[in-house]
């Protein structure tokens, strides 16, 4: 692990084969660690950089604090690139990493190269979907549980939460036993998510995309991932988009070859 100091926080990222620099940033109660199943095949092409982002392993953060928002790891990432000794890079995120990663491609596509979003989490607003109804998002009241239990100092009762209300019931216990230890590392990064206030995607936010992008789905993920994968994918202009068979929203894990493939493809492109 190295570090790269920027705005006041020392950022850890591993720093891993050669070529053109590919910068990834990991989703909710991750790190560093959740790309190791696709780091070989990555690493043939490009030099991965696999960030951790503030509060989140190898740090052990206890949740108090309002330095845990999109709007902060959006800065730290910018930051980060912006040090980094060389520029442009693919930036590459999944889940509440994708979020991430399309602030930043909004904000300073100019940092960049091309643009990866592994199901990037979030909310739609009304000129996306046409459901939308104002306040809370349906899943808020599911993760302030989580986050409640988890401060508490229930770790599994509230990660178990927190994986049936993403991926069904039954998830938690289906999760393998490293997958489960990665998950306790980051989970009181939870109680900072339920304070996080990140804004809904737009019509305007995914027009404003300039960067040459790829989605990736899992094409078993339930509930609203896909959907705004996919509402994204209509607006960002020129977007590609794969759909990953027999795959959910860890899809590099669950079919690390076929995952590689897309990204490699799309990168020597």
């Amino acid at each position: 692990m190295q570090c790269l100091h920027v705005n006041g926080f020392d950022m850890p990222y591993l720093d891993i084969g050669h070529g053109p620099p590919l910068v990834c940033v990991h989703g909710s109660l991750c790190d560093f660690r959740i790309w190791s199943a696709v780091l070989g095949p990555l690493t043939t092409k490009h030099r991965v950089i696999a960030v951790s982002l503030r509060h989140f392993f190898p740090a052990h953060w206890d949740g108090l604090g309002d330095t845990y928002s999109i709007a902060q790891h959006t800065d730290d990432v910018i930051a980060f690139i912006e040090k980094f000794d060389t520029r442009p890079v693919d930036l590459m995120g999944h889940s509440r990493g994708g979020h991430i990663a399309f602030r930043a491609a909004q904000r300073r596509p100019d940092l960049l190269r091309k643009l990866i979003l592994a199901e990037p989490g979030g909310e739609l607003d009304e000129t996306l979907d046409p459901d939308f109804k104002p306040g809370p998002s349906p899943l808020a009241a599911r993760f302030a549980a989580c986050a409640a239990e988890i401060a508490k100092g229930d770790i599994d009762g509230g990660l178990e939460i927190f994986m049936d209300a993403l991926e069904g019931p039954g998830a938690w216990k289906r999760v393998p036993a490293t997958s489960k230890q990665l998950l306790r590392d980051n989970a009181t990064t939870l109680i900072g998510q339920t304070r996080d206030q990140r804004p809904p995607f737009s019509k305007a936010d995914a027009e404003a995309i300039k960067t040459p992008t790829l989605f990736i789905g899992g094409a078993n993920t339930k509930g609203m991932l896909p959907k705004v994968l996919h509402a994204l994918a209509a607006h960002v202009k020129g977007s590609r988009t794969e759909m990953i068979p027999g795959t959910t929203h860890p899809m590099f894990e669950q079919a690390p070859q076929r995952y590689c493939e897309i990204v490699l493809d799309f990168l020597a492109a």
